[in-house]
C-alpha cells in the first residue's frame, strides 16, 4: 500500500509553519503546497475552483500590511527578487482539513492527518495552561485570605497585649505564705 511509502515529518516542521494572524492560528499557502508536494499554483487553483468550501473563517487573503509584517517576520525577499509575487491565501485549522477534500492525494490526505494532530495538541496545551493559570490564581486568593488573617490574629495579638499593659496587678487574694528562709 502507498500509505507505508509516506514519510511523516516531525511536529516541530509543522509548528513552524504556524502563524498567528488576525488571533488565528494560520498556514500560508505556500507552505502547504510544499508540504502536500504541490505547486502554489496548484494549490490556489483548486481552492478558488473550490472556493465555496472555504469561508472568511476558513481562509482569506492577507492584506498588503499583513504581508509586509509577514514578509519581515519570515524574511522572504521583496518582488522581483525571487520573492512572492502574489499576495498569500492563509488557511485556519477548519481550511486546512478543507484542503484534504480539496486535494485528493495519498500524500496531501497523510499531511492534513499530522497538521490536525499538530492543531489539537496546539489546543490541548493552550487548554493546560489555562487551567494551570486558573489554580495558581486560586492559589493566589488563598494565599491572600491566609495573609488576611495572619494580619487579624496579629492585631488580636497586638490589642491582647495593650490591654495586659493597661490592667493593674492583682492584689493576691487568699493564703499568702512567706518567703522560706
Amino acid at each position: 500500500m502507498e500509505k507505508a511509502n509516506l514519510t511523516t515529518l516531525p511536529d516541530e516542521v509543522l509548528l513552524n509553519k504556524i502563524y498567528v494572524i488576525r488571533n488565528q492560528k494560520v498556514m500560508l499557502d505556500r507552505d502547504l503546497a510544499e508540504l502536500y508536494g504541490v505547486e502554489t499554483k496548484q494549490l490556489k487553483r483548486q481552492v478558488n475552483r473550490n472556493i465555496e468550501r472555504f469561508p472568511d473563517d476558513f481562509m482569506f487573503e492577507l492584506t498588503e500590511k499583513e504581508f509586509e509584517s509577514l514578509r519581515c517576520q519570515i524574511g522572504t525577499s521583496k518582488i522581483g527578487r525571487g520573492g512572492t509575487r502574489y499576495i498569500p491565501m492563509v488557511f485556519a485549522e477548519h481550511g486546512v482539513l478543507m484542503l484534504s477534500s480539496v486535494l485528493n492525494s495519498p500524500k496531501a490526505i497523510q499531511v492534513n492527518i499530522q497538521i490536525m494532530r499538530v492543531f489539537t495538541h496546539i489546543r490541548q496545551s493552550l487548554a493546560d495552561n489555562t487551567e494551570l493559570r486558573l489554580l495558581i490564581e486560586e492559589l493566589r486568593k488563598k494565599t491572600d485570605n491566609n495573609t488576611k488573617n495572619i494580619e487579624i490574629v496579629f492585631q488580636y495579638f497586638d490589642e491582647l497585649l495593650d490591654k495586659k499593659d493597661k490592667v493593674k496587678p492583682r492584689t493576691q487574694i487568699g493564703y499568702k505564705i512567706g518567703k522560706k528562709k
